[in-house]
């Protein structure tokens, strides 16, 4: 694609400040607000638009798998958090206490919930009596607080948004084909609904979730080469249901203990969205999620039937369409900036010419093109075009994760890619964590991000020590 002009000047060039292109695209495409509490956000209704989508989407994929939403209470007794230790310690650090209820202060402490395995193994303990109680695959909708030292708008607050899946199952076998069922339905939606693809994999131990036997990972890439956690499924074997006491009669009439899951996204996802694909003109929305996926902005307005066609092509396309009609006084030039800020996915232009011709011009956000179609085409036309732009932006996307991926053989090697080519590195490991330990503090925040499924062989020994590797990793810095 050409250089194009730049049309909204007041966002900062991502090439010059990323941190501040970033926050700058989400205050000026609203999609949120600062509030008077440090690390909470205000989700503006655009924003919030988003995360509707995106949560109607996943519904459905869940829904489709037999999974059944429920709701937890938000706040977690102290006695309760305390039954699952290697859970506890993981989330100590983060955790928002109760003390008091009114004027009273309360006799035990009430944490505000940073995740909800507790409260889902209180419950399953009473519900879960045979194994015709299982599977229990639940999942809820709701927001947590964890108390982060440093917050960035969607990437990481103090409270956000997610849904959260606690399973119960037979088996292990069973368990285990659930997180791996969930993390490839994550995989799937990121790639279908957010034209974003991502590497994924086990966590290693060190990186694991606090109490689980097996951490998966979906880890795309931002534009900047810099990873984030999009997505996680857990493998918690029956450590929490010994905990709580959990057990059912099986099939041979004999007392046995469940096999737990837990998988979840959140919010987040809209950070990946607007650091994958958005540009310095703002926003650049996967048509699936976009709030509104195809605005029309009448030419010359004021001329006789422009008006008139424009609100009649908007209340024919939006029994098909998320669709805006934008008759306001702004010039047409600040409405083209605007609706490419907001990452709009096709603009309809339509003037006094156009109307002679019966025909109307459909501009691509993600790279400007103008096409110009019949009015009797444009139910079978825009789909296309919905289509074309979501596959554009996953090209462009799988491109950027490429050509920012590199393989390390040396430890030295390693160093000089971490200080010098933002991105992943893909080297070997011998399964130590004190290299994961050295490599993150030699190169100043380098982590583990996953042991991919299917694994190369780089090389027979780990980039760090020398001795004999184990596995290829797949190394980078993240949000």
């Amino acid at each position: 694609m050409a250089q194009q002009k730049k049309m909204v000047e007041a966002i900062t060039s991502m090439d010059e400040d990323f941190s501040k292109w970033y926050t700058d695209i989400v205050k000026k495409a609203e999609l949120m607000d600062y509030s008077s509490v440090k690390g909470c956000m205000v989700i503006e209704p655009y924003g919030y638009a988003i995360w509707e989508n995106i949560q109607k989407d996943l519904d459905a994929r869940f829904k489709k798998v037999g999974v059944q939403n429920v709701y937890m209470p938000m706040f977690i007794p102290e006695s309760l958090l305390q039954r699952e230790k290697d859970h506890v310690e993981g989330f100590a650090p983060e955790v928002a206490w109760v003390t008091h209820g009114g004027q009273e202060e309360l006799t035990e402490r009430l944490c505000v919930r940073p995740t909800s395995e507790v409260l889902f193994c209180e419950h399953y303990q009473k519900v879960i009596k045979s194994w015709r109680d299982l599977p229990k695959l639940y999942n809820q909708w709701c927001s947590v607080v964890r108390w982060e030292k440093t917050t960035r708008p969607f990437l990481r607050s103090s409270e956000f948004l997610w849904q959260e899946g606690h399973t119960m199952h037979e088996t292990a076998e069973e368990a285990e084909e659930e997180t791996m069922r969930m993390l490839k339905l994550y995989e799937a939606f990121y790639r279908e609904t957010l034209a974003i693809p991502a590497v994924t994999g086990k966590k290693t131990e060190k990186e694991k979730f606090a109490g689980a036997k097996a951490t998966y990972t979906i880890e795309p890439m931002m534009h900047n080469g810099v990873a984030l956690q999009g997505g996680t499924s857990h493998y918690f074997g029956d450590g929490f249901a010994k905990s709580f006491g959990i057990a059912f009669t099986g099939r041979d009439n004999t007392l046995q203990t469940p096999h737990q899951t837990s998988w979840g996204v959140s919010t987040r996802m809209i950070g990946a969205i607007i650091m994958v694909h958005g540009d310095d003109n703002g926003l650049v929305l996967p048509p699936r999620i976009a709030p509104i996926q195809v605005v029309i902005v009448p030419i010359a307005q004021h001329k006789p039937g422009v008006l008139e066609k424009s609100r009649e092509l908007a209340d024919r396309l939006g029994e098909q369409f998320r669709i805006k009609l934008d008759d306001s006084e702004q010039s047409p030039g600040w409405k083209f900036s605007q609706y490419e800020m907001q990452g709009v996915p096709l603009r309809l232009e339509i003037g006094p010419k156009d109307l002679e011709k019966n025909q109307c011009v459909l501009v691509r956000r993600d790279n400007r093109e103008k096409i110009f179609v019949s009015l009797d085409e444009l139910e079978t036309k825009i789909p296309e075009l919905l289509q074309a732009v979501h596959d554009g932006m996953y090209e462009r996307a799988l491109q950027n994760l490429h050509e920012k991926t590199f393989e390390a053989h040396t430890h030295e090697e390693f160093l000089d890619i971490a200080a010098n080519k933002p991105g992943f590195i893909k080297a070997m490991w011998c399964g130590d964590s004190a290299c994961e330990d050295k490599l993150k503090e030699e190169t100043g925040g380098v982590k583990s991000r996953c042991i991919p499924f299917e694994e190369e062989h780089l090389d027979d020994v780990c980039v760090c020590c020398g001795k004999p590797a184990k596995h290829m990793v797949y190394w980078g810095r993240q949000y």
